[in-house]
Order: structure tokens, then C-alpha cells, then sequence
């Protein structure tokens, strides 16, 4: 029995061991044991020489690994033991008492080693199904295919042992290498089919890493290492920049709890480009020193996790990004509510998915004085405002409405839902109108955000303007409502209101406006739209021509006749101001050619933009077209309004010098109308004053107007220059201003203003008609 027990003892020594999920299966040359064993000793005796030796065998591995898991030795014994009594009962029955060498005994052998097989076999996997190592379909498909190549060699090797005791024990010694070489094969065999599945394994692991969070690939990380090395335990410990996170998962089964981590742990840093991304460790199942080959592999898997984390972060990062950048595209970054394009497309969602006729409101807010907060308190505090406003606005804003900031200090709220009011005076057959609470809301806006607030210690108040303007969801887009609710605002602030409202007349002005400055240079660009109607000025008793004003109309291809107020200011604004003076020079001098030709002796009268006495070359633009016209300086007249004399500049002084020395005449427009009437006749003296209409108008009903224009001309007698009334259109006014001393005039009453064509003869005319004993005022007469 005992040379029985070392068989066995032998042939568990000399185990070859493969992975199957976390649990290892041996395979031992355990049925070439029991073929010689069942020869050596009777029957009965070998399921206690199997228990003997595999517990020799067991006890001796297990000392060496230093793995001391009684009920293990007592478990493996024990499957071996069972195997080694089914395997020796069919024997026995199959065999009988047939000769060793026969046939019938050689079958029985045969069948006990099979019987030994099926039992150990089935024995592992109930065990690994139990303690749920691997799957029930890999067990089944992975142990025959391990064991059956052995266990053929083991059942030839048994019975060529037994007929070499029986023949000639000698020969015995010539198995010793054959044995080796069947060790090296099955080794070999193990080993490919373990290094074939670990990286089968292995590939399908790291092809699921890649993509998600980190938490996610972390998940299929430890699922990976589960699988590919059948570890006990997989643990990953990740470094970011927000501290270190430790996922950690254990194989199936309650191992862990029993005996703690038994089996190696091998662990590895996790590195990307250098950049270290955590460590990687792996708990072994096998109760043996890590073999190079998982060593290099469990390597292997921690670049490719590493990698995978690597991304993750990047992928959280770009996530991060992508969403800091739609908030960024979204919301103003300064005070965190909506942009103006969002506005605009936000808005003109919402309006589509109202009812067409629902009142909806847009308020336009503005911040008065915006620009000196930033000069006084520095752009830092300047946004603070902004951040305050937008956060007062936010308070009073509701669900529904959409708060943004469209410009500097410009901040929107879109209202979508404005209820209609209605009072006793609205008539029945009238639609209410929602613009009453619009107004209200937009004074409650106002009132809260101009409540006061504390900025770097300085305690201001802000005052708000706002534009409001209403429309119905169907009729209008956000973009036009943002348009009209900015010409309300202008208008507030125009106006120096809080609240004002959109006007569609504030359209085509507007609109007329932004065309204007193109328009005019096409209008200069041609010939016939700007042109002069002319309009003498009459001595008040005789009604003789004393001189003719030119008055520049602007015939506008779209809009009809234009007069000055309608474009005037545009030209003084901009550079067009020398090209059109030097048009309506032209066309002036080109008119007062036509009736000095005709014998009439009159001065022309040009009226002059404040601005172009600020150009010092503004001279020699009157002097060349002087020239060009061959016109006498003496018959053209220049009128001033006294707005020239607000201004200090030595300038104007040099320029209205420079007209005088070259002979041209200098009137004084709009006389009486401002506090520097008087101040330009005595900085620059004038050869004529025109009264302005608005006195000529009041004097026969107001002693004050008739008061001023009585002074006007005693003050021109005095300085010896000619005195004007404008306006005049009633015989009362003519009769009044005669009485007054008045002596010439310019009006409805004498002549209306006419185009260049017709002037002529009009003059021709009126000096016919003058009594013969009275001569009209001739520009020679100057002094």
C-alpha cells in the first residue's frame, strides 16, 4: 500500500495546473497512479493509499506555497479518494480474476481509469459551479479539452508500466525521459491554450474600455482584470486633479471572506505620455509567485486602462468645455443672463408656439449715465452695476419671460404673456389695449432697479429708461419688436422720461434717416435734384426788389420735395457739408447771373451752416466760385445765424474777417432769437439784420414782440445796415412795420419763393410796378 500511496503521491506532485475563470484545475497523473496501483496492491487497499498519498502530495505543495488551507487538502484528498474506490470498484467487476496481461484486465484498467476521470472531473466542476469560479458552458468546454490529451498519455504510460513489471522491471528505467518528455508536452499544451485564452481575454477586455466616464471605464476595467487573469480581487486607484478615487471589485464566490486575499497581488503603475493616471492591482487566484507572463500581461492591461482613464478625462474635459462653451454662446458672461442672440432665437420660438393673437410686451431697458460710473468708478465697478441690474431684473421677471442683456448697458425683458386692461372710458366696440400694464411694468422695473446699491463703498442710485413696445405673436418677429422697442428707448431718453412707448411715425424717420446720408451723395452726384427756390425781399412801401434769398430744396427721388429742416442737419454732420456749399454757390451765383443780365441790379442771399465758418479755407471756396461766375463779392450776401456767436473760437473770427476784406456781405439771420444777438454784430459787423418771423408774427397782438422789433431797427439806423422782417404775410403786419420805420420786408405777402426759372420776370415785375420816385435799395448802396 505504501508503494501505492507514493505513486499517487508522485503523480499529484507532478500536476500540471491551468486557469478556469478565477479558479485553478489540476491535471495530475492520477489515472497512470491507479492503472499500477491496482496491479501493485489488492483493490480495496487504493482508495486508502490515494487518500494517503494525496494527502502527502497536498500537504507537501501546500507548504511549499506557504498556502495552508486545511479544507482544501481535505476537499482535493477526498475527490481523489472517491475517485480512486469508483475507479478500482468497475475495475474490479469489469476485470475479475483475469490474468494481469490479458486482454480482459487490460479493458478493465481502461475502464477504471475513465471511471477515475469521470469522477474527479465531475467532482471540479461542481466544485467551480458551486463556488462560482466560471461559467457552467466554460467549464465543461475547458476541462476535457485540458485533460483528455493527458489523460491519454496517462492510461497508455499506466499500462506499458504494468506490462514492463510483469515482463522485465528493468525496462522500467527507460520511462524515466519518456515521462519527462510527456511532462514537457502537456506543459506545453497548458500553456498555449492559457496564453491563447488570457489574451483572447484580454482583447475583448481592452476593446470594451475605451469610451464613457471614468467611473464607467473603471467598471469595465475591473471586469476585464476579473476575467482575463481570474483574479480574487482587482483594485484601480485613479489620480486626477480633484484628488485620488479607488474602485475596487471582487471575484465571484466567498473565498475572499473565508481566507482573506490569498494569492499573489501584483501591482503596477499606470502611466500616459509620462503623466501618471493611478495604479493597477491584481489579486491572483493561483496560490503559486506571479509567473513572468502575468506579470507582462496585468503590464499590458494597465497601459491600455490607463489609456482608456486618460481619454475618459479628456472626454470630461472636452464635455466640460463643450458645455462651458454652449453657456458662453448662450448667456452674457458677465451677468449670466441671455445674450442678445439667444434673445432673438429663444424669443422667436416662443412667439411661434403662442396663439397669433396673444398681446405679447418687450421692454428695452437702458441705464442713464452709464458712461460716467465707468469714468469715475473704473469698468470693475462698472460691471458690478451690470451684474446688480441683471440680477434686480431677474427678481421681477417671471417663468415665462426671457431676461437678456442686448448691449452695453442695454437689457431686455420679453414678456409673453401681456393681459389687456380695460377702464369705463374704453368704448365697447374698441379693442383693450395691453399696453397700460406694459407701461406699468415698465415702471415697476425702473422704480426696483433704480433702488440704491453700495459699489466699492460708494453708495449710487442708477436711473433707468425704457423703451416698451406691445405687438400680437403672429404679426411680428422678436428682431423687429427689439428694433421698435429702441426707437421707444431713444425716445425716453430724448425726452428725458422714464418710459416711453413705440410710435409707428418714429418708423419712417428712422428708416429715412439711415438712407439719407447715401441719398444726398447721390443727390450731389446729379444735377437736378438739388436746386434753389428763390424769394425776393421788397422795400416795404414801394414792394421794389432790395435783394433775393436763395433757399435750397431738394427734390428726393422717393420722397418729393424736401426743405432744409428735412436733411440740413445730415449735411452739417458730415463731410458732404463743402461739396453741397459748394453747390448751392454755384446755383446761387448761377441765378443772380440770369437777372443781372436782365438788368436787374440784385444781391444774392446765401445762408450759411455755422460749421463752415470753423473752416479756414471756407474763403476761398466763396472767392473761387466768385470767379467762376465773374460775379462782383458785392452781390452776394452771406447769412449767419447767431448760433456762430456761441462759439469762441478765434476761427470764426479770422473766416468772417477774411469775407468782409474780400467784399463779400455778411447778414445777420434770426435776429432777436437768442442771448448772442448782439454780440455778433459787435465781433463781426453785418450789413444787414433780418428780424426773425416769430416777432413779425406776435407784433400786432404781443408789445413785447413789437418791442424787439422796434429795437432791431433803430440798432440797424444806428449801425447803419439794412433791416429785414421775415415772414410777413399780412397787409396789417406790412403797415405795422412801416409804422415802426421798418424798410424792407420778405414774405407770402410780396412773393412766395420760386424756382430760378421764373424769378425773372418776377423781379422784372415788381421793380416795373414800384413807383418811379422811389428806387429800390441796391447792393451798391451797402455800407
Amino acid at each position: 500500500m505504501g508503494l501505492a500511496a507514493l505513486l499517487v503521491a508522485a503523480g499529484q506532485l507532478a500536476r500540471l495546473r491551468f486557469r478556469l475563470g478565477r479558479g485553478v484545475v489540476s491535471v495530475s497523473w492520477g489515472e497512470a497512479a491507479f492503472i499500477i496501483g491496482f496491479v501493485v496492491v489488492p483493490p480495496g487497499w487504493l482508495p486508502l493509499a490515494t487518500l494517503a498519498g494525496a494527502v502527502l502530495a497536498w500537504a507537501v505543495l501546500s507548504w511549499l506555497d506557504e498556502h495552508h488551507n486545511i479544507a482544501e487538502v481535505a476537499h482535493l484528498a477526498a475527490s481523489l479518494s472517491l475517485g480512486a474506490a469508483g475507479a478500482a470498484t468497475v475495475a474490479r467487476l469489469v476485470g475479475g480474476d483475469a490474468p494481469v496481461l490479458s486482454m480482459r484486465t487490460q479493458v478493465a484498467l481502461v475502464a477504471g481509469a475513465l471511471t477515475y476521470l469521470l469522477i474527479t472531473f465531475g467532482l471540479a466542476a461542481l466544485t467551480l459551479t458551486l463556488h462560482r469560479d466560471a461559467a457552467t458552458g466554460q467549464i465543461f468546454a475547458r476541462i476535457p479539452y485540458a485533460k483528455i490529451p493527458m489523460v491519454v498519455g496517462n492510461v497508455l504510460v499506466g499500462l506499458g508500466a504494468v506490462f514492463t513489471l510483469v515482463r522485465g522491471p528493468v525496462w522500467l528505467l527507460a520511462f524515466v525521459p519518456g515521462l519527462w518528455l510527456l511532462q514537457r508536452t502537456y506543459r506545453f499544451h497548458l500553456r498555449a491554450e492559457e496564453e491563447r485564452r488570457m489574451w483572447e481575454a484580454f482583447a475583448a477586455a481592452t476593446s470594451s474600455l475605451p469610451g464613457g466616464s471614468e467611473s464607467q471605464v473603471a467598471a469595465a476595467g475591473l471586469r476585464g482584470a476579473l476575467d482575463v487573469f481570474g483574479a480574487r480581487r482587482v483594485e484601480i486607484d485613479v489620480r486626477t486633479p480633484d484628488g485620488e478615487h479607488r474602485y475596487t471589485e471582487d471575484g465571484p464566490g466567498l473565498d475572499n471572506l473565508l481566507a482573506g486575499l490569498p494569492g499573489p497581488a501584483i501591482t503596477r503603475s499606470m502611466a500616459v505620455a509620462g503623466e501618471v493616471v493611478g495604479e493597477l492591482t491584481v489579486w491572483l487566484a493561483e496560490p503559486t509567485l506571479p509567473a513572468p507572463r502575468d506579470e507582462a500581461a496585468i503590464s499590458a492591461y494597465g497601459d491600455a486602462l490607463a489609456a482608456a482613464l486618460h481619454d475618459a478625462a479628456a472626454n470630461v474635459q472636452v464635455a466640460e468645455l463643450r458645455e462651458q462653451a454652449t453657456y458662453n454662446f448662450i448667456h452674457d458672461q458677465l451677468t449670466g443672463v441671455l445674450n442678445r442672440a439667444s434673445l432673438l432665437a429663444d424669443g422667436d420660438r416662443m412667439l411661434r408656439g403662442l396663439d397669433r393673437d396673444q398681446h405679447v410686451a418687450l421692454l428695452l431697458l437702458d441705464v442713464n449715465g452709464f458712461r460716467e460710473v465707468n469714468g469715475t468708478l473704473g469698468h470693475r465697478c462698472g460691471d458690478e452695476v451690470l451684474g446688480l441690474i441683471a440680477e434686480r431684473l431677474g427678481e421681477l421677471s417671471r417663468d415665462s419671460e426671457l431676461v437678456a442683456r442686448v448691449g452695453d448697458d442695454e437689457f431686455a425683458l420679453l414678456i409673453p404673456a401681456i393681459a389687456t386692461l380695460t377702464d369705463s372710458a374704453t368704448p365697447l366696440r374698441e379693442t383693450p389695449s395691453p399696453l397700460p400694464l406694459a407701461i406699468r411694468r415698465a415702471r415697476e422695473l425702473g422704480e426696483h432697479i433704480g433702488q440704491p446699491m453700495e459699489i466699492a463703498g460708494v453708495r449710487l442710485a442708477v436711473e433707468i429708461a425704457v423703451g416698451v413696445v406691445v405687438a400680437r405673436a403672429g404679426q411680428v418677429e422678436l428682431a423687429e419688436m427689439v428694433r421698435r422697442a429702441s426707437l421707444a428707448l431713444d425716445q425716453a431718453k430724448q425726452q428725458e422720461v422714464a418710459v416711453a412707448t413705440y410710435d409707428t411715425s418714429q418708423d419712417v424717420l428712422t428708416t429715412d434717416e439711415l438712407a439719407l446720408l447715401a441719398e444726398l451723395q447721390d443727390a450731389l452726384a446729379t444735377d437736378d435734384q438739388i436746386v434753389l427756390h428763390l424769394q425776393p425781399a421788397v422795400d416795404l412801401i414801394t414792394a421794389a426788389p432790395s435783394g433775393v434769398e436763395a433757399l435750397v430744396r431738394w427734390r428726393h427721388p422717393r420722397r418729393g420735395q424736401l426743405s432744409p429742416n428735412d436733411f440740413i442737419r445730415t449735411v452739417e454732420h458730415t463731410e458732404l457739408l463743402t461739396p453741397f456749399t459748394h453747390r448751392v454757390l454755384d446755383l446761387a451765383l448761377s441765378a443772380a447771373a440770369s437777372w443781372n443780365n436782365a438788368g436787374v441790379d440784385l444781391p444774392v442771399s446765401v445762408n450759411v451752416s455755422a460749421r463752415s465758418l470753423l473752416d479756414p479755407a471756407f474763403p476761398g471756396q466763396v472767392a473761387d466760385a466768385l470767379r467762376r461766375h465773374r460775379t462782383p463779392a458785392s452781390r452776394l450776401v452771406l447769412e449767419i445765424t447767431e448760433s456762430v456767436a456761441v462759439s469762441e473760437q478765434a476761427i470764426v473770427d479770422d473766416v468772417l474777417a477774411a469775407l468782409r476784406d474780400a467784399g463779400v456781405q455778411l447778414s445777420l439771420d434770426d435776429f432777436g432769437t437768442g442771448y448772442s444777438s448782439l454780440a455778433i454784430v459787435t465781433r463781426a459787423p453785418v450789413d444787414e439784420i433780418k428780424i426773425d418771423r416769430s416777432f413779425v408774427d406776435d407784433m400786432i397782438d404781443s408789445p413785447a414782440a413789437e418791442a424787439v422789433v422796434r429795437g432791431a431797427v433803430e440798432l440797424g439806423a444806428r449801425l447803419g445796415v439794412r433791416v429785414v422782417a421775415e415772414g410777413v404775410e399780412t397787409t396789417e403786419q406790412r403797415a405795422a412795420l412801416i409804422a415802426l420805420g421798418c424798410p424792407a420786408a420778405q414774405g407770402y405777402h410780396f412773393c412766395r419763393p420760386m424756382p430760378s426759372d421764373r424769378i425773372v420776370q418776377a423781379l422784372t415785375q415788381l421793380a416795373e410796378a414800384a413807383p418811379n420816385n422811389i428806387r429800390p435799395l441796391r447792393a451798391d448802396d451797402a455800407s
